[in-house]
């Protein structure tokens, strides 16, 4: 186990498969080792390698978040474009509750969001799952 969660720290400052399959290649193996079964909709854009490492990174803390606090049965991962932003959407139908502040992850992904230029949404009311939304714009200029 603890090998693994070492794999996926690596994998979180410099994920695995985006340079050879993008995105989805990236996605799919978190996405399939998750206890709680997920459904993978993304849409193939091309996006600057830095934007795909905070996309990947912003999937794989809010699915942590699924596994480790949400009791969902199942979630979904969106990433498409719409107005020329990059839209990523993680959704469950847990338990609810998440709120910013409560932990340092959801503050961190929302720290990091935001310093890309982004946006971050979160809404989560009790005992009616967990809605995760940020929108990136696709020309991100990293600090």
């Amino acid at each position: 186990r603890a090998l693994a969660e070492l794999r996926d720290l690596a994998a979180g400052l410099h994920p695995g498969g985006i340079e050879e399959g993008g995105l989805s290649a990236a996605l799919a193996p978190l996405a399939a080792r998750s206890p709680v079964p997920v459904d993978l909709r993304v849409t193939e854009l091309s996006l600057p390698e830095e934007l795909e490492r905070a996309t990947y990174f912003v999937c794989s803390e809010a699915l942590a978040n699924v596994i480790k606090y949400a009791n969902a049965a199942s979630a979904v991962i969106s990433i498409g474009e719409r107005a020329g932003r990059l839209r990523i959407e993680i959704t469950d139908d847990g338990v609810g509750g998440a709120v910013l502040g409560g932990g340092t992850g959801l503050s961190g992904l929302a720290d990091r969001v935001e310093a890309l230029g982004g946006a971050f949404q979160l809404d989560s009311p009790s005992g009616g799952g967990t809605r995760l939304s940020v929108e990136l714009p696709l020309q991100v200029q990293i600090p």
